[in-house]
């Protein structure tokens, strides 16, 4: 035998090696089953090789999932954002901006699991795309139950976490999109107290009539909030129907002087126009969910100005007929986040202040 056929006869077995194995790599990736999603927040669902998909811009989205088995792999698509993973509610696994990947975790124990992934940043003005996760053929899915209670959270800054984790009130760009942690703030941490599904729809910055100092005033709360997006693109349209409408706007409202390019010539004119709009936007709510109970917040510690306007916007609707609304103050102490924003341990009291609250009035559930 001559040496051209020894050389045939290596490249055959190499070529068969390199296609045994990436077809060996191809079935690892493709001989995974998804799991059933259960989720919160809004999403845009789409399929991808006949699998949902999941698109978010939101703060607050999460998804959860449940099975039998050692491994789980989680299909991302999220340039954006920094993400959690929690398994079995243990720490999590913090992904900053991880792309477009497949994380996986398999060293677990045999038995029963459950795994979340959290968005904690905030997006405005660009997406995430969750795809889902999958499990070996072998291991068993669990279709979680859907919990019984649900509550929404409205609001700016405050309800995102802004810069949340911060030692400091002084922070770069991107110091307070690395400490922002929607998944701490009063808002998660009262509807897990609760064990209830929740959303957290909240834009920073942004106010009922006016945004901060006057800002993009053709981009307020009111005009965003009807989108599944925030690119206007989608109207959000869901069997959503919480329970409980917790909402904090006005901050931004009231925030800074009037400039004199701006449409309103008077304090009072700007305290009219937020006073008519927030309570119109909250009679539409009403419309979408005619169960609901309203609880608006009283949130700054320094503005007196906004606090009389809220309670004009309840007592304007209480004189309308509307009979499920409270009024409660959690307004923050230490205000030591970026930018004077609340922090870990502003959270953590306001939440205490609604859990009891809600636990003190349990009709606010019917």
């Amino acid at each position: 035998m001559n040496n051209t056929f020894f050389k045939s006869i290596i490249s055959v077995v190499i070529f068969t090696l390199i296609i045994f194995s990436v077809s060996a790599f191809l079935l690892n990736i493709e001989d995974k089953k998804p799991l059933p999603i259960h989720y919160g927040g809004r999403v845009l669902v789409s399929e991808l090789d006949n699998v949902p998909t999941y698109t978010y811009s939101w703060p607050g989205v999460y998804f959860e999932a449940a099975f039998i088995g050692t491994e789980v792999d989680l299909r991302l698509n999220d340039s954006n954002n920094i993400l959690n993973i929690i398994v079995d509610g243990k720490a999590p696994v913090v992904l900053t901006k991880p792309g477009k990947k497949i994380y996986s975790i398999n060293n677990l124990t045999e038995g029963k699991h459950h795994i979340r992934l959290e968005k904690r940043t905030e997006t405005q003005n660009s997406t995430g795309t969750f795809e889902g996760f999958f499990i070996p053929d072998h291991s068993q899915a669990i279709t979680l139950e859907k919990p019984q209670r649900s509550m929404e959270f409205i609001g700016d800054s405050a309800a995102i976490g802004y810069g949340i984790r911060s030692p400091k009130r002084e922070c770069t760009e991107e110091e307070m999109f690395s400490f922002t942690d929607t998944q701490i703030t009063y808002a998660a941490l009262t509807a897990k107290a609760f064990n209830a599904d929740y959303q957290i729809n909240a834009l920073s910055g942004v106010g009922v009539v006016r945004n901060y100092n006057g800002g993009m005033p053709e981009q307020t709360f009111l005009s965003r909030y009807p989108y599944t997006i925030n690119d206007k693109g989608v109207p959000y349209q869901s069997n959503w129907s919480p329970n409980i409408i917790v909402i904090g706007l006005g901050g931004n409202d009231f925030a800074t002087p009037l400039n004199p390019d701006e449409k309103w010539k008077t304090r009072e004119g700007l305290q009219d126009d937020y006073v008519e709009h927030y309570k119109n936007f909250i009679l539409s709510l009403r419309k979408k969910h005619p169960n609901a109970h309203f609880v608006l917040l009283s949130y700054d510690p320094f503005n007196k100005e906004l606090e009389d306007q809220i309670a004009r916007v309840v007592e304007k609707l209480k004189i309308k007929g509307e009979g499920k609304i409270d009024l409660v103050s959690i307004k923050p102490v230490a205000l030591s986040a970026c930018h004077w924003h609340p922090s870990e341990a502003d959270h953590k009291n306001a939440a205490e202040i609604l859990i009891n609250y809600i636990e003190a009035n349990p009709g606010l559930w019917n």
